[in-house]
């Protein structure tokens, strides 16, 4: 659908009309970054990535500012958003399916968390990028070719189905490739974008995982004897070395005792490095797709300051809503 859409010029429609707000570059940053995450909040963070880089790429270039705050700040804002709602995260799934609550709880429970890393994770791209945007415009360098059709279509019609279906993962699917095939998008186009091969892989990573947790007691054993900051850092680095979803499957055969500080570290952790999240997988593809350079070193550079402030002040707020 992305590629349909993108065809289209859908996104470069979108990114053109955010452009013409009668705003400064950097409250154009945080109106896209509150974007990205109101997207990530009520899809989920893998549809932001996928639907919202070329928005705000199409964005940047047609204002003629700098893409780069632009580009790492939507992957970097999905990671921090996917706290909201289960569905924004598989891993928020994963690791509290033993609660079975409602949307309604799980918001009540993780508001103030997901707040905090998101508005933390703004703070920290504002200041790091303020150069950047505080550099001379040159507006106009992009022309917009809108032939809106069939990846406009489906993606309004997708957008639909997640919102009002409780399971809409197969009407989604079934979606994605009638337009693929309506419009007739190449093969080499559409694995430009979508690895199978990356996809197939971190499923199978995540099925042998979690077998072996369920034999092997070692992770969650250790999760029961950690408090609630050791855990959270635990969840970040298993989320680096093994990817967020096989890790949030092998470290939950049972529900961990600090369930909510190991959703944050497996959360916000993957803003440390490119391996941390299949949402960053899918930005470096359609990122390089649409001729962008995204760096996996300044990925990781800029983790360093996004992820101490992001999770330190969500794991604040955690506690502080734990005690009020």
């Amino acid at each position: 659908m992305g590629v349909a859409a993108e065809r289209d010029g859908l996104f470069a429609l979108a990114g053109a009309r955010l452009s013409r707000l009668p705003i400064g570059p950097r409250p154009l940053l945080a109106v896209a970054l509150g974007l990205v995450a109101l997207v990530t909040a009520i899809l989920n963070l893998d549809t932001s990535v996928f639907f919202l880089t070329p928005v705000l790429l199409h964005l940047a270039r047609h204002r003629g500012l700098d893409e780069t705050p632009f580009l790492y700040g939507t992957v970097f804002m999905s990671n921090a958003a996917s706290l909201f709602l289960p569905g924004s995260n598989l891993t928020n799934l994963i690791v509290l399916h033993h609660e079975r609550v409602s949307g309604a709880t799980f918001l009540a429970r993780t508001w103030p968390a997901a707040l905090a890393s998101v508005a933390a994770t703004a703070l920290v791209l504002l200041v790091v990028y303020r150069r950047a945007l505080a550099a001379p415009s040159d507006p106009g360098r992009e022309t917009v070719d809108v032939r809106l059709g069939i990846g406009t279509a489906a993606v309004v019609v997708s957008t639909v189905l997640v919102l009002v279906l409780s399971a809409p993962a197969l009407p989604v699917l079934a979606c994605g490739v009638a337009a693929t095939v309506a419009a007739r998008t190449s093969r080499a186009r559409i694995l430009a974008v979508v690895d199978p091969r990356a996809l197939g892989g971190l499923f199978a990573l995540a099925v042998a995982l979690g077998a072996v947790g369920q034999w092997w007691n070692g992770p969650a054993s250790l999760l029961g004897s950690l408090g609630r900051w050791q855990t959270s850092l635990v969840g970040a680095a298993a989320a680096v070395g093994l990817n967020n979803l096989p890790a949030s499957v092998l470290l939950t055969p049972s529900p961990p005792p600090h369930a909510r500080a190991l959703l944050l570290g497996l959360n916000l952790g993957p803003n440390l490095a490119v391996t941390g999240s299949l949402s960053a997988v899918l930005w470096l593809r359609v990122a390089r797709s649409l001729g962008a350079r995204p760096s996996i070193r300044a990925y990781s550079l800029l983790g360093l300051a996004v992820v101490p402030a992001s999770l330190g002040a969500a794991l604040l707020a955690l506690y502080a809503a734990s005690v009020g």
